[in-house]
């Protein structure tokens, strides 16, 4: 099983995608946390993209397509990937398609996370003061918020399209977030 879990910057995908990977023996593709890698590593990419994300803006979808399609071709993650925060545009939607295809694959299940901005920022602040992370400040996560907003919409529209949205409330606390998410899976899982 593949899924998707999106929402905005601080929706809580990476604590979901933890959950869930735990529970059902998934692989959590963060295209964050290969994007903090990469700045970790401190390798020419990453020295990129650390000026792309200061911005607020969001890296480009070849940057992103070429990390993910070397899990995706890794055989130990076949059909066992959550792909968390990704895609966030329609054309990033189809190329995950188009790689998944290539690897004779596909997404089961799609999870949105809904939250408000006041809930995102509230959340940005305190995981700032709890993992110090650079891109974690209320400029950013508003710019970043927005932006999400906008480009997200075509992408829900295309799984909701496809009948493999499901909108779970992020506003929930974490327990009963994790027991609707398990409640979807499972159904799905038969």
């Amino acid at each position: 099983m593949n899924l998707i879990i999106f929402g905005p910057p601080g929706a809580g995908k990476g604590t979901q995608s933890k959950y869930i990977a735990n529970k059902y023996n998934l692989y959590q593709l963060s295209t964050g946390e290969l994007l903090r890698n990469e700045i970790k590593n401190k390798t020419e990419l990453g020295s990129k993209i650390s000026s792309i994300i200061n911005s607020g803006e969001l890296v480009s979808d070849e940057i992103v397509s070429n990390l993910i399609e070397k899990f995706i071709s890794n055989n130990n993650y076949k059909n066992k990937i959550i792909f968390d925060g990704y895609p966030r545009t329609l054309s990033q939607a189809k190329n995950l398609d188009n790689l998944l295809n290539k690897y004779k694959q596909k997404i089961d299940i799609v999870l949105k996370l809904s939250v408000n901005l006041e809930t995102v920022k509230k959340r940005i602040l305190e995981r700032q003061t709890q993992e110090n992370r650079a891109d974690d400040n209320e400029e950013i996560a508003i710019k970043r918020y927005r932006t999400y907003e906008k480009s997200s919409e075509p992408v829900i529209n295309y799984y909701k399209q496809s009948n493999l949205l499901k909108v779970v409330n992020g506003e929930a606390g974490i327990s009963e977030i994790n027991s609707e998410i398990s409640s979807l899976i499972d159904t799905i899982k038969g």
